[in-house]
């Protein structure tokens, strides 16, 4: 049982609260799983970017509005 919360508290949680998962329209085709594969990716992004000051819904805000940071967090990943 543990083990479903680490993963619902890991990445669920964040798509959901986030990235507002829950209110996608999008429903056909490959839509949905394109999506879907661009959120987590935002999310390792964004999880990557080393500054654990500010919280992840801020870093990217940031990010959209300042190219500079957005480079520095696609720096970070590997």
């Amino acid at each position: 049982m543990r083990q479903h919360w680490g993963i619902e508290n890991s990445l669920h949680w964040p798509l959901d609260v986030l990235l507002d998962e829950d209110l996608a329209r999008n429903r056909k085709d490959n839509g949905p799983a394109n999506l879907a594969i661009l959120k987590c990716l935002a999310l390792n992004v964004a999880s990557a970017q080393p500054d654990t000051t500010i919280s992840l819904r801020a870093k990217l805000k940031r990010a959209g509005w300042d190219d500079a940071f957005l480079f520095d967090m696609l720096g970070h990943m590997r």
